[in-house]
């Protein structure tokens, strides 16, 4: 890789759909743009996405590939395969380290870094995440349509959960994982629609390959199903943000205005680290609109 002494317009840490339409936006705008990346997205073991108009069902990977290709047309746009560990401000700019030791500096910065989804310490629930134990229906739900389906969560959230996967299908089970805390009204209606709700915990998530077969319960018993909508909580995939001092909101998202700026001048955030619309093309978008509300600003410091 060539000229890493200079100093960036703009560094993008996350290098994932977000990050990848926000330096296809910079590129155009001829500025010079480090992406850097580990090559370990959330979807990565994701077989299809959906959603995404003209890639409809392609593996995630498959598109990225042919992202980076297209992005390889623009001259001033270079990749670094590694690991943002350090940032911190430099005079006006931002210096930032990486695993192997090198330094860059920025402009301006962009994290488009994601989320860590906390899976549960239940045996086949990571394996089958992404595969068969899903957060989005309208990624997933498509595909299980009218078969056994579950959701794994508690309370609201479950309730609100349940009836959202209820447009798919209406052979549903409810896996509280511990005692319910539904309200009165809420075990009414699940009951009047014939939703079985299950509060014994579960042992283990039987798959092949990630494809779920059947739950196994604490008691011994079995709940065979096709496929099961989980709402697990998440952290921020890095930690780079909260140490250069950029505020997350009440949920655990970084907090940006509406031109997806952080409360730190020259900082921006985008995809699936600020909002819980987590699809390829909300990420898609909010890179998008990054890159030209950067570019904007740098034309503002320069004029």
């Amino acid at each position: 890789m060539k000229n890493l002494e200079k100093t960036w317009d703009v560094i993008i840490i996350g290098g994932s759909f977000s990050g990848l339409a926000a330096a296809l936006a910079l590129g155009r705008s001829i500025r010079n743009v480090l992406v850097i990346d580990d090559g370990k997205p959330c979807n990565r073991q994701t077989p299809h996405a959906h959603n995404l108009l003209t890639h409809d069902g392609k593996p995630p990977f498959e598109i990225k590939l042919l992202a980076k290709s297209e992005l390889s047309h623009y001259p001033t746009v270079q990749f670094l395969d590694s690991k943002a560990i350090k940032v911190s401000r430099s005079n006006s700019n931002f210096e930032l380290k990486t695993e192997n030791g090198e330094n860059h500096f920025a402009r301006k910065l962009l994290f488009a870094t994601g989320v860590t989804d906390v899976m549960p310490d239940i045996p086949g629930f990571k394996e089958s995440w992404g595969i068969s134990v899903f957060h989005c229906p309208y990624c997933h739900g498509y595909e299980v349509r009218d078969q056994k389906l579950g959701v794994f969560a508690n309370g609201d959230i479950g309730y609100e959960s349940i009836k959202l996967i209820s447009q798919w299908s209406k052979n549903l089970t409810f896996f509280t994982n511990g005692q319910s805390s539904l309200s009165k009204e809420q075990n009414w209606k699940l009951n009047e629609k014939k939703i079985k709700i299950i509060e014994t915990e579960i042992s283990s998530i039987e798959n092949n390959n990630g494809y779920l077969t059947k739950i196994l319960l604490k008691d011994g018993k079995i709940e065979p199903l096709d496929a099961l909508m989980a709402r697990v909580p998440f952290v921020q995939h890095s930690h780079l943000p909260l140490d250069l001092g950029v505020e997350l909101d009440e949920i655990g998202y970084i907090k940006v205005d509406g031109f997806n700026k952080t409360n730190l001048k020259g900082v921006y955030a985008a995809g699936d680290n600020t909002t819980m619309l987590r699809s390829l093309a909300a990420a898609i978008a909010s890179g998008t609109l990054s890159g030209a509300m950067i570019n904007k600003e740098l034309i503002g410091d320069d004029f």
